[in-house]
C-alpha cells in the first residue's frame, strides 16, 4: 500500500527500543510517507538502549500538519512522557481523529496524553495496570486497533503492528 501523501511523526528519546525505531522509520517510507523524527528538544541526537543513534528532524512543540504518530517503546517513553510538549501533541492528534499508535512502553505516552478512557489498547505486559488505570480496555493481542488509535505489545509484533498502521493511514 502506499501512503505517499501522508506525514507521519516518529518520537524519540534516550533509551528508545531499536526496532520500534527503526523499523517503523523505514517501512513508512517504503509505502511513501514523509517521515519526521520528533524528540523532546533537549538535544539533536537521541541514542537507543544499545547506544545507536537517530537524529531528530524537530521537536514536539513544533509539530504541525502531521497525520499519524508513532510512539516507540524501550524506555524513551518514561522520558518522553515528562514534557507537556509530547502529551499535548500525541493528544492534540488524537483527538483530531489521526492515526495514534504505540508499541510496548510507548502505550505509557498514551497514559500521560489522557487518551485512553473507554478505547481497546494492548502493550507490554508490565504496564498493562497503567493502561487500565488511564481508562484503557487492556487486550492481550499482536495488535489491536481501535479506531485511530493503534496498539501492539513487543518487537516480535512489529510486522502486525506496522501493517495496521500504514492500512489505517491508507
Amino acid at each position: 500500500m502506499k501512503i505517499t501523501s501522508k506525514k507521519v511523526a516518529v518520537l524519540v528519546e534516550d533509551l528508545y527500543q531499536e526496532l520500534e525505531v527503526w523499523y517503523p522509520i523505514l517501512r513508512l517510507k517504503e509505502a511513501g510517507a514523509k517521515v519526521i523524527v520528533v524528540g523532546t528538544g533537549t538535544k539533536k541526537v537521541y541514542l537507543s538502549k544499545l547506544g545507536y543513534e537517530v537524529k531528530a528532524d524537530t521537536e514536539a512543540r513544533k509539530v504541525k500538519d502531521i497525520d499519524g504518530i508513532i510512539i516507540p517503546g524501550g524506555y524513551a517513553p518514561d522520558r518522553l512522557r515528562r514534557y507537556e510538549a509530547v502529551n499535548k501533541l500525541v493528544h492534540d492528534t488524537f483527538r483530531k481523529n489521526k492515526v495514534v499508535a504505540a508499541i510496548c512502553h510507548g502505550a505509557w505516552v498514551l497514559v500521560s496524553a489522557k487518551v485512553l478512557k473507554g478505547r481497546r489498547a494492548t502493550c507490554f505486559n508490565a504496564i498493562k495496570d497503567d493502561v487500565i488505570n488511564a481508562g484503557g480496555k487492556y487486550v492481550d493481542k499482536e495488535v489491536v486497533v481501535d479506531g485511530n488509535l493503534i496498539t501492539s505489545r513487543k518487537p516480535e509484533d512489529l510486522p502486525a503492528f506496522m501493517k495496521a498502521v500504514i492500512k489505517v493511514l491508507n
